[in-house]
């Protein structure tokens, strides 16, 4: 019964992520600052737990992979707008680097939807990087304050990573997820369905 149900939590995982993209966007809209951080921060730690229990339990699916890439991109929108409502100054006093993270993501983004007609999925080990480092700059933002090493950390992972993932798109003319990278990619062709964070 208790792996039955743990299967299924990776997933519940991700949908929980999605849920509270609504409700972080109307608490940035409100101006409820404390809301949008108790919001925020466990969504932060979903995206962590959902990979490694996925990963662990050997409980990857390709739905897994899509529903999980979709929660990390809204996700990603709903922090920009909390960062845009709560620390405008960050974004004022650095706007060419945040402007080259988001038009690297955007690109990434768009590539994937006219390559494959959905997000990519990849899950390369320089996007779980990125994440993670971006997560941990954009809470302690929340939760304290503005860290520079952090924040120049995440924008060039960030950067590097999308660019890594374009490559990879223009590499492979079908989807695939978990690539986990250009190096992988070379050694030996990805598994054409799993999933993880």
């Amino acid at each position: 019964m208790r792996l039955r149900l743990l299967r299924y939590l990776p997933n519940a995982l991700s949908g929980l992520r999605l849920a509270a993209v609504p409700a972080l966007v109307a608490a940035a809209a409100l101006g409820a600052g404390p809301v949008f951080t108790w919001i925020l921060i466990p969504a932060l730690i979903s995206d962590a737990l959902d990979g490694f229990i996925a990963r662990r339990f050997r409980l990857e699916s390709e739905l897994g992979a899509r529903l999980d890439s979709l929660a990390d991109s809204l996700l990603f929108f709903s922090a920009v707008v909390g960062v845009s409502a709560f620390h405008r100054e960050v974004i004022a006093s650095h706007v060419a680097a945040c402007a080259l993270m988001v038009t690297a993501w955007l690109l990434e983004n768009l590539a994937a939807l006219l390559r494959y007609g959905r997000l990519s999925s990849f899950h390369t080990y320089a996007s779980k990087a990125a994440g993670y480092l971006l997560a941990l700059f954009i809470g302690t933002l929340f939760v304290w304050r503005f860290v520079p090493a952090l924040f120049y950390g995440a924008i060039g992972l960030s950067v590097i990573a999308n660019a890594e993932e374009l490559v990879l798109m223009w590499r492979l003319p079908d989807w695939r997820a978990n690539v986990r990278g250009l190096y992988w990619l070379e050694r030996r062709p990805p598994a054409r369905t799993s999933s993880g964070d």
